[in-house]
């Protein structure tokens, strides 16, 4: 490495691998990759426990953990590393990531609400596991506990606005969409998309992403899209567009 390089632990989701390696390869720093399986998000306190425990056996050496996660039903809510720099995008999910900010994601949930989003990596490695799951925040299985989490937090008409996001968002869809990356889609995957969507009786489209957030992460461009968390600070969701904040 040269004098301005610097060492990144990358822990994501299989949701963005081929743009976590493929930035991987281009960025001037060095960087271990830590793919986790698609489809946690799930189960959100899993997922969390899941992630602190990656981040708690990771080498001090690192100069920061990049986290290719989202909030993803608040999974990254309480994080924190008492030893190393966290830096993870301000995005609510894996779509903001593939759309490349987060006013191109509130434009497609204002838009269209009901989307149910494809993607090539999703379409790959989804079916493995035996079940289907969405691309993007899932609706936490433990909903009433999250719900007295939230009135503990934020209030109680704070925390019915946030468990009917949670709970609407996916419930009636009425559009699918496949994401097409500068990195491409084959063939196979958008047939597979496009027979999905006629499946269940939607209109399949097409819309351009853009991966600016995954280059900026791998490459240490961290700008007003990311939150940079100081070792022994703690992840904690914001009630504001900046997702995220971080507190001792």
């Amino acid at each position: 490495m040269t004098s301005s390089s610097k060492y990144f632990k990358v822990i994501a989701c299989e949701a963005l691998a081929r743009p976590v390696y493929y930035f991987s390869a281009l960025t001037p720093h060095k960087v271990d990759i830590e793919l986790n399986r698609i489809g946690l998000h799930d189960h959100p306190s899993q997922l969390r426990d899941w992630l602190q425990t990656s981040i708690e056996n990771t080498s001090s050496d690192y100069d920061a953990i990049l986290l290719a996660y989202g909030l993803c039903g608040r999974a990254i809510d309480g994080l924190r590393s008492s030893h190393s720099t966290i830096v993870i995008p301000r995005a609510h999910d894996c779509i903001t990531l593939l759309l490349g900010n987060r006013t191109a994601y509130s434009q497609q949930q204002d838009q269209q609400p009901g989307t149910y989003w494809y993607s090539q990596d999703y379409l790959e490695r989804s079916g493995r596991y035996g079940a289907s799951m969405a691309l993007g925040s899932g609706m936490p299985d433990d909903l009433q506990s999250v719900y007295q989490e939230y009135i503990q937090k934020f209030g109680q008409d704070n925390a019915d606005y946030l468990i009917q996001t949670l709970s609407s968002w996916q419930s009636h869809y009425k559009r699918a969409v496949l994401v097409e990356s500068e990195l491409g889609v084959n063939e196979n995957i958008s047939n597979q998309a496009a027979q999905e969507a006629l499946n269940r009786g939607w209109q399949l489209e097409k819309l351009v992403g853009d991966l600016t957030l995954v280059r900026r992460l791998l490459s240490g461009e961290w700008n007003d899209d990311f939150l940079v968390i100081p070792k022994g600070s703690t992840v904690t969701m914001s009630m504001d567009d900046q997702i995220i904040t971080c507190s001792k």
